[in-house]
C-alpha cells in the first residue's frame, strides 16, 4: 500500500472520476482517492496501468511521490502568479467592454461584442472548454465543465454574450479563490501534523553525526538538545529535562524526563539535553505510528462521504434533464413563449447545478475533524470512525488501566497455616517470573524489594502452567505452587476461610496447603469519574465497566465511580459475550463503544462498533486493533472524541444544507426567469468557497 500525491487535481468530480476508474482495474486491491488533500492511496502490483488509467481520465493530472512534491513548491509559486495575470488581463478587457457595451452593439452584425467578449470567453474559459470536449470525446458527460459549456455555449447562440463571457470569467475567478481557501485549509489541517523529526544526533566513535532518523537503528546512541524534537523512541541514560509532549498527548503541561525513562519520538526536550538509546526503528517508533494512522485515515470514508459521491452521481444528469425540459416544454405549451427566453433559464439552472460544493466541503470538514482530534492527542483512524463514535449511546469500559491506574502495589501479605510473609511473596514471586501482568509485576517487585535484590532468579522452578482466568501452577524448588484468585482455590479444592474481601487479591498455596493472601491496591484515575459524568452530559447513561477482578473489587469500583452495571471474574472470552449481548439489546441507529488498554482486549475492541485504546500505556496488540486511540491514558479524552465528532457532523450537515438550499433557491428562481447567470455563478461558485471556509472552522 503505498500513498501518491495527485498534482493538479483540482476538480472534485474528477477525484470521483479517478476512483471509480482505478476500482475497475483487475490489478488494483485498494485504492482510495482524497480531493480534500490531493493524494491517493492505493495498493497494486501493476503502477504503469494505474497512471495510465488516471491520464486517460484526467490528462492534466500528475502522479507524484512526496519527495518530487516537495521540490515543485516553487514551481507552484510561479504557477500561481500566471494565473493572477490570465484573470486580471481577460477582466480588465472585459470591463472595457462593459463600459462601452452599448457601442459595440450597435456596430453591424454586432460586431464590436464579438471582437471584444468572445476572446475573453475563449481566454477565460479555455481550460473547462478543452476538458470538456476532451471528457466528451471519451464518452464522460455531466461534469461541472460540461454543465459550464453547454451553458455558456448556449449564451452565446441566443446572443447573450458579454454574460457567456462574463459567467465563464467569473467561474474562473471563483475557481481561483476557491482554490487558495481550499489550499489555506489543506495547509492548516497539514500544519496540525507537521511533527516528523527531521534529523537525529547518532553517536559514532566519540562523535555525533547528523542524520535522517531512518538512518537510524534499535542500539544506536542519540543526543537531543533542547529545542529539538526526539526522532526516535527509546530509553533516556543520560539527562534530565522537562518535555514538551503536546504533539502526541494534546496537553500543554510539559513532564520530567529523567534517566531511566522511556522517551517517544515527537516529544521535545525544554531544559537540558538528554542521551538516548534507541529502542524502535523509525518506522515503529511514536511520531511514524500517529503520522500514518492519520494519513491513512482520510481514505477511510464516512457513509456521509459515500453517500454525496452516489448523489453527485445521479443529481448532475437529473439537472440536465430538468433543464432540457425547462428549454423546450413551456414554449411548447404556453402562448407566446419564447425559445431564447425559457433557453436562457434552462442555462442559468445548468450553471447552478454545479455539486462542487457538496463533493469539496464533505471530505475537507472529515479531515478537518480527524486533524483537530490529532492536535488533542486522539488519533482516529478513519472519517468512517469520526462518525460513528457520535452515535455511541453505550461505553463499555475495561477496569484495570483504563478506568484505574494499572499500577498496582503489594500494601500487605496475611499469613495462614504457619507460612511466613517471606515463604509467601518468594512463592508468589517465582510462580509469577514468567508473567507480565500488573498484578504479577507488583509481587515481583514486592519480593525483590523484600530481599534488596534488583534481578529475580528462577533457579528451581518447573512445570510452569498458566490457567486462563484464575492463575499459575509451578513447581518451585520440588514444591507444588498455584497463586491466583479465589476461583482458582476453589477449582482445585484447597480449604480456605477467605473469600469475601473488596481488594484485589492473589491467593497462594503450597503443596495442596493454603498459605495466604497479597492484597494488590490499585488506585482509581482521579479523571474517570469526570470522564462518566461527561460522558452522561451527552446523553450516554448506558456506562458499563468489564472485568477480571472479582465481584467485590469490581461493587467498590463501580460505585465509587458512578458506574451502575458492572460485570466481574471475567474471562477474555465472557468480555466479548458480554460486549454482543449488550449490541443486542442496543437500539439500531445507536452504537456501542469500547475502551480497553491489555492484549486480552483485542478481541472485544475489534468486536465493538468503536474500539478506543489507550495508547501511552496500553499494548501493541490493542493499539492496532482500536478505531480510536488515546495518546494519554486519560479517559477525558472519550467525551472530548465525541464532542469532536458531534462538531464535525454538524459542520458537514450544515454545508450540505447550505448548498442544497440556495441551489434549490436559485433553480426555482431560474425556471421562473428571476435569476440571471451571474447569480446563478454565485449558487455554484460562491457557495462552494463559503462551504470550503465554513468546514475550517471544524479546526477551532
Amino acid at each position: 500500500m503505498k500513498s501518491y500525491t495527485l498534482k493538479n487535481l483540482d476538480c472534485a468530480d474528477c477525484a470521483v472520476k479517478i476512483e471509480e476508474e482505478l476500482k475497475k482495474l483487475n490489478t488494483v486491491d485498494f485504492v482510495s482517492v482524497n480531493f480534500a488533500t490531493s493524494s491517493m492511496k492505493i495498493d497494486t502490483e501493476k503502477f504503469d496501468e494505474v497512471v495510465k488509467r488516471i491520464k486517460k481520465v484526467e490528462p492534466d493530472v500528475e502522479v507524484i511521490d512526496e519527495e518530487n512534491n516537495k521540490k515543485d513548491n516553487g514551481k507552484e509559486e510561479q504557477a500561481g502568479i500566471k494565473k493572477i495575470i490570465s484573470i486580471a488581463v481577460p477582466l480588465a478587457v472585459f470591463v472595457l467592454g462593459l463600459i462601452f457595451e452599448k457601442v459595440l452593439h450597435e456596430t453591424p452584425f454586432s460586431i464590436g461584442e464579438y471582437l471584444v467578449f468572445f476572446p475573453v470567453y475563449i481566454f477565460a474559459g479555455r481550460k473547462v472548454l478543452v476538458s470538456a470536449v476532451r471528457n466528451i470525446l471519451r464518452g464522460n458527460f455531466f461534469d461541472e465543465n460540461f454543465l459550464m459549456t453547454i451553458a455558456t455555449v448556449g449564451a452565446v447562440f441566443i446572443h447573450a454574450l458579454p454574460e457567456a463571457a462574463g459567467v465563464m470569467l467569473f467561474f474562473t475567478v471563483g475557481e481561483y479563490f476557491e482554490d487558495l481557501a481550499l489550499n489555506r485549509s489543506r495547509k492548516s489541517i497539514k500544519a496540525l501534523l507537521e511533527i516528523k523529526p527531521e534529523f537525529a544526533n547518532l553517536k559514532r566513535g566519540d562523535e555525533y553525526e547528523k542524520v535522517a532518523p531512518e538512518e537510524v537503528s534499535p542500539g544506536d546512541t542519540i543526543l537531543v538538545k533542547p529545542g529539538e524534537r526526539v526522532p526516535l523512541d527509546g530509553k533516556v541514560i543520560s539527562g534530565n529535562s522537562q518535555a514538551d509532549t503536546s504533539a502526541l498527548t494534546g496537553e500543554s503541561a510539559p513532564r520530567l524526563i529523567k534517566s531511566g525513562d522511556t522517551i517517544l519520538s515527537g516529544m521535545i526536550p525544554v531544559t537540558g539535553s538528554l542521551v538516548i538509546k534507541v529502542e524502535k526503528s523509525y518506522t515503529d517508533s511514536s511520531i511514524y505510528r500517529i503520522l500514518d494512522l492519520v494519513e491513512n485515515a482520510i481514505h477511510k470514508k464516512a457513509k456521509t462521504e459515500r453517500f454525496i459521491t452516489s448523489f453527485a452521481r445521479y443529481y448532475t444528469p437529473f439537472i440536465v434533464l430538468l433543464a432540457l425540459s425547462i428549454a423546450i416544454i413551456p414554449p411548447l405549451l404556453i402562448e407566446g413563449a419564447l425559445f431564447s427566453d425559457w433557453i436562457y433559464r434552462a442555462l442559468v439552472i445548468l450553471v447552478i447545478s454545479c455539486p462542487c460544493a457538496l463533493v469539496i466541503s464533505i471530505p475537507l470538514g472529515y479531515f478537518g475533524g480527524i486533524g483537530a482530534a490529532s492536535k488533542r492527542g486522539i488519533l482516529v483512524k478513519g472519517s468512517n470512525y469520526l462518525d460513528t463514535i457520535s452515535f455511541v449511546r453505550t461505553v463499555v469500559f475495561d477496569k484495570t488501566g483504563t478506568l484505574t491506574k494499572g499500577n498496582f502495589k503489594v500494601t500487605e501479605v496475611v499469613r495462614r497455616n504457619g507460612f511466613s510473609k517471606e515463604d509467601i511473596l518468594k512463592y508468589a514471586a517465582l510462580t509469577e517470573f514468567g508473567s507480565n501482568h500488573p498484578i504479577a509485576t507488583a509481587i515481583k517487585e514486592a519480593y525483590m524489594e523484600e530481599r534488596g535484590i534488583s534481578r529475580l532468579k528462577t533457579t528451581g522452578r518447573e512445570d510452569y502452567r498458566e490457567i486462563s482466568g484464575f492463575g499459575i501452577k509451578a513447581d518451585i524448588d520440588g514444591r507444588s505452587v498455584i497463586v491466583g484468585n479465589d476461583r482458582l482455590m476453589h477449582r482445585e479444592k484447597i480449604p480456605h476461610e477467605d473469600c469475601d474481601i473488596e481488594r484485589t487479591v492473589s491467593y497462594v498455596a503450597v503443596d495442596g496447603v493454603y498459605a495466604g493472601y497479597i492484597i494488590i491496591s490499585d488506585e482509581v484515575k482521579p479523571e474517570s469519574r469526570a470522564a462518566i459524568a461527561e460522558l452522561r452530559n451527552y446523553g450516554i447513561n448506558n456506562i458499563v465497566m468489564l472485568t477480571g477482578d472479582n465481584e467485590k473489587v469490581a461493587a467498590y469500583t463501580a460505585k465509587s465511580l458512578g458506574i451502575d452495571k458492572y460485570y466481574a471474574e471475567l474471562l477474555p472470552e465472557d468480555k466479548v459475550n458480554i460486549l454482543e449481548k449488550i449490541m443486542n439489546e442496543t437500539r439500531k441507529n445507536e452504537k456501542v463503544a469500547f475502551v480497553g488498554d491489555g492484549i486480552n482486549d483485542t478481541p472485544v475492541l475489534a468486536r465493538a462498533d468503536v474500539g478506543i485504546a489507550m495508547g501511552e500505556l496500553g499494548s501493541d496488540a490493542a493499539i492496532d486493533t482500536a478505531d480510536i486511540v488515546l495518546m494519554t491514558d486519560n479517559p477525558l479524552k472519550i467525551p472530548k472524541a465525541i464532542r469532536i465528532s458531534k462538531r464535525t457532523r454538524k459542520i458537514v450537515w450544515e454545508n450540505i444544507a447550505l448548498a442544497l438550499a440556495v441551489k434549490a433557491f436559485f433553480i426555482v428562481f431560474g425556471a421562473f426567469g428571476l435569476a440571471d447567470m451571474w447569480e446563478a455563478v454565485f449558487a455554484d461558485v460562491g457557495v462552494a468557497l463559503i462551504a470550503i471556509l465554513n468546514a475550517l472552522r471544524v479546526l477551532r
